[in-house]
């Protein structure tokens, strides 16, 4: 039986500070900082508010296999069409048309989250200006593969990412597509991004909504 890894981190606001520490140049900059939920808006705000940039969130969802909804096999994000990953589509025996009822649940989702966490506003204007896009982690890649190609179809200038873990050969796919990285771990022996946590808790809505409630305070996007 596989051993539990020692954890690399207490929580995500620890993620958060020491991804701000990397970040540090951005400071003073027109950058904003964008999460994705739910993990990574504790993480994001803590990077927002550190460095004292704009704070928002991008709402993406996984597309699950259809009987592991845990295996992601695509993305769809806000306000685009889903991205599929149709190499691993083709592996495992998928249609697109297999995943049709799995992409309504998770587009329904994104409408409700858009309307719960901004209250249907629209993201913040990222035309022509640096986006720092933030994550506890990352496994497979297709969620902030979609996220950053959705930030660049919006005009952003330039896409850097933080996220706290992910295992070495995403980190190398998202190197190509990225104009900066910063991956605090990347372990060899990867499973999932919360056994590198001691603490790895739910972040449930009510959460969220307090640390948007918060980032709005922080510096105007202007």
């Amino acid at each position: 039986m596989r051993e539990r890894s020692t954890p690399f981190f207490l929580d995500r606001e620890e993620v958060g500070r020491r991804l701000a520490a990397r970040l540090e140049h951005y400071r003073g900059s027109r950058a904003i900082v964008v999460a994705l939920p739910r993990g990574g808006v504790v993480v994001g705000y803590e990077v927002a508010s550190t460095l004292r940039l704009p704070f928002d969130l991008l709402v993406v969802r996984k597309i699950g296999h259809p009987a592991n909804p845990e295996l992601g096999v695509g993305a769809l994000v806000e306000g685009a069409p889903a991205q599929i990953d149709t190499g691993m589509l083709r592996a495992l025996g998928l249609s697109a048309s297999d995943l049709r009822h799995r992409i309504e649940e998770e587009e329904r989702e994104i409408v409700r989250r858009v309307h719960l966490y901004r209250g249907g506003r629209a993201l913040l204007d990222v035309k022509g200006r640096i986006v720092i896009l933030v994550d506890d982690g990352v496994a497979t890649g297709n969620t902030a593969k979609a996220a950053i190609a959705a930030l660049r179809f919006r005009g952003a200038r330039r896409v850097v990412l933080g996220v706290g873990v992910a295992p070495a050969a995403t980190v190398r796919e998202l190197r190509r597509v990225t104009d900066e990285l910063v991956c605090l771990a990347s372990p060899p022996d990867f499973m999932a991004v919360g056994e590198f946590y001691e603490r790895f808790d739910p972040v449930d809505d009510d959460q969220v909504l307090e640390l948007m409630r918060r980032g709005q305070g922080l510096i105007p996007a202007s």
